[in-house]
């Protein structure tokens, strides 16, 4: 957990400003007993009304001037705790941002999703008992003892036996729940997983009648971790009536004592209301410091779960010396192989091929060929494992990231677009578009048909991932966003699936008119999409079986011929 304070490095000062408020209001609290005995030794005893009014009005000045630094202490811990949490959650984001699909794949959303929300939260509540507490409760308690001490040191005794059964109590309790917290924070990510693939499937869901299902997955989820919150809690509610057991038979050994003292002439009334006083002061002070242990195990585990994040590093990282490249931006694989972490057998094999510009490339082959897989490995969201892929004659692993990516429009299998203005969601590619340039970007894409007839055309609200619109109409869009950056390398990855053929003919006919200097490579499961491409790459088990045009393919390769078979007449073949 301390790995993650480094973050307060930025509130030093106010750190410091607030040990000195948090001192001061300690040493005001510890002198107020020591001037009430004051109070009633010389001044009670002795009938000094002068006197009490003297030193009441001095104890009156500081209890206001304890009050004021408690004051000003909160404010300012409350104000670094902010800070604290504000800047662990950039710094979370920006790391998470940094991660290759490698990474995502193994944390997995919905806990990436906690750890920069619900542990950071954790971690900044404790940030503020720390700024309070901790630091006020060792000052309260080691003070207290020395004062106390100064007043009676044969008394001492008792609190000799009071503190360390204290101390036993809080570390036999904290023993059982410190597992039962680090349990916590994994069952909230077990249940934001459920929730989250519930609402996300609700349509997969309700149409398979898997409601009463989900419901008791659900149910399961919430069942375990409310069962672990009650075990806490079971746990916690035996230490506040053994603390305060402890405190009354601390009180009333001092009082049964000090009163056989007081008898004996060895101690004044004064002196032994003092020491009470210090007594209550020392045991509230390890009680502060106990009731740290009701959040402290979770905030370390939840400490733990984001410094796991901050201590990752990518896999996939800028080189040294980032190079760049002004040839024609070709895109080269050569003997390609990659497998996806944990996996046993390649997803691809020996892949070897060249996408030119000004030419079309299209990739068809069965489900799970690895044709997606290719697409992705061009933008380095994944590293090879053996080979090279070349862009404009470069290993792409010699880019900087960002130069890389500037120069490819991607679109993905699964369309993504963001709650906001239709606008918003296209100038993801190129913020500074104006409304010809979008324009001219739905045309191509065969968007403005639709577009148009939108409430508020451009401005047009689009709900979270789009929700408003058709499949189709989402591709159109993610078609026209890619477009709209003006790129030397255009992906497609089996983004026409939802058309019509008729608006895939006119999609595909409109991108070799408007991007025809580009390479584009189009991911595709129709004959229709493809047959028209310069180059067609026919995938199969990770392994390119067979290249060419539409018309060499039906004569050499055979399952290029099996695909067709499978989608067309022999007439609309040939």
């Amino acid at each position: 957990m301390l790995k993650i304070f480094r973050f307060l490095k930025p509130w030093r000062w106010s750190i410091t400003v607030l040990l000195g408020l948090v001192f001061s209001q300690v040493l005001s609290d510890l002198f107020l007993p020591t001037l009430m005995a004051d109070i009633i030794d010389k001044g009670v005893m002795r009938g000094d009304t002068d006197y009490i009014m003297r030193i009441g009005g001095f104890m009156l000045l500081i209890t206001v001037f304890s009050i004021s630094c408690a004051v000003a202490s909160s404010w300012i811990s409350a104000n670094v705790a902010a800070g604290f949490g504000q800047s662990l959650r950039s710094a979370v984001f920006t790391k998470v941002s940094l991660f290759s699909l490698h990474e995502f794949d193994q944390f997995g959303a919905s806990t990436l999703i906690t750890r920069a929300t619900n542990d950071i939260t954790q971690v900044q509540m404790v940030s503020i008992m720390i700024a309070r507490m901790l630091l006020m409760a060792p000052m309260l308690a080691l003070g207290g003892i020395i004062m106390a001490y100064l007043k009676d040191p044969q008394l001492t005794w008792i609190l000799a036996v009071a503190v360390p059964a204290l101390i036993a109590l809080v570390l036999m309790i904290a023993r059982k729940a410190i597992p039962l917290f680090s349990s916590i924070q994994i069952k909230i990510d077990r249940l934001n997983v459920t929730l989250r693939e519930a609402l996300s499937g609700v349509r997969v869901i309700r149409a398979f009648n898997r409601v009463d299902h989900e419901q008791k997955r659900f149910e399961n989820a919430n069942d375990g971790l409310a069962d672990t919150y009650i075990s806490v809690n079971r746990l916690m509610a035996f230490m506040m009536p053994g603390l305060m057991l402890i405190m009354n038979l601390t009180t009333l050994s001092i009082l049964w004592f000090g009163f056989d003292r007081i008898e004996a002439g060895t101690l004044q009334l004064g002196s032994l209301i003092a020491f009470t006083q210090y007594a209550m002061q020392i045991l509230f002070g390890f009680m502060m410091m106990s009731m740290m242990f009701n959040i402290l195990p979770r905030a370390q585990a939840a400490a733990v779960r984001i410094d796991e994040i901050l201590q990752l590093n990518p896999s996939i990282v800028d080189p040294a010396n980032p190079q760049t490249s002004t040839a024609a931006a070709a895109i080269e694989f050569k003997a390609v192989d990659f497998r996806y972490p944990g996996a046993e057998v390649l997803a691809l094999k020996g892949i070897s091929f060249r996408a030119e510009p000004g030419q079309v490339t299209a990739i068809i082959g069965s489900t799970g060929a690895g044709k997606s897989t290719l697409t992705r490995m061009i933008p380095r969201f994944y590293d090879v494992e053996a080979g090279q892929i070349l862009l404009a004659d470069l290993d792409i692993r010699d880019y900087a990231q960002q130069a890389l990516r500037q120069r490819i429009a991607y679109v993905p299998q699964q369309t993504t677009l963001f709650s906001g203005s239709l606008k918003n969601n296209l100038r993801i590619a190129d913020p500074n578009a104006d409304e010809a340039q979008l324009t001219l970007a739905a045309t191509t894409a065969q968007a403005m048909s639709f577009i148009g007839e939108l409430d508020g055309v451009w401005d047009h609200e689009l709900q979270q991932g789009g929700s408003n619109l058709s499949g189709g109409q989402k591709q159109r869009l993610a078609i026209a966003r890619a477009l709209l950056r003006k790129a030397d390398v255009y992906l497609f990855d089996d983004c026409f699936s939802a058309l019509d053929f008729k608006t895939d003919a006119k999609l595909r006919a409109a991108l070799k008119r408007d991007v025809r200097d580009a390479t584009v490579i189009i991911v595709a499961q129709r004959i229709g999409t493809v047959m028209d491409a310069d180059q067609i790459l026919v995938m199969d088990e990770g392994e390119i079986v067979g290249r060419g045009t539409h018309a060499q393919l039906l004569q050499e390769c055979p399952t290029y011929q099996e695909i067709v078979a499978s989608q067309l007449r022999a007439e609309d073949a040939a």
